[in-house]
């Protein structure tokens, strides 16, 4: 896995390629560490999975450990999700209904207040 992230005012853009597993998993969560331990209060996070084509229970972990985080800041975040495996795994576990999604990072900007 491959994570970049960068700043957008008032925002930060994390982008992933590759599975969202237990190999990949250790990169995207030092990512997210570090854009967090960084970021001001609150945080809005935008990450983009649309690269990425699988993701497991240790994956799924990350992604539930860092949105319980910026919801205890009181902050946003954002996934942007392709049509498929991952948007199936949120609806099947029911995360579906605590996760914010977008299907494109534009709408994810927009709805975070960044400029396009």
């Amino acid at each position: 896995m491959v994570v970049r992230s960068w700043r957008e005012e008032p925002l930060t853009v994390l982008h992933a390629v590759g599975d969202l597993d237990v190999a990949g998993a250790p990169r995207l969560q030092a990512a997210l560490d570090q854009v967090l331990a960084s970021s001001v209060d609150p945080p809005k996070l935008v990450l983009d999975l649309t690269d990425v084509p699988f993701c497991d229970s240790v994956g799924l972990g990350v992604l539930v450990a860092t949105l319980n985080h910026v919801q205890r800041a009181h902050g946003r975040f954002i996934l942007v999700l392709a049509p498929g495996m991952i948007r199936h795994l949120l609806t099947i576990t029911n995360l579906d209904r605590h996760f914010e999604t977008s299907s494109s990072l534009l709408d994810a900007r927009t709805a975070l207040g960044a400029a396009a």
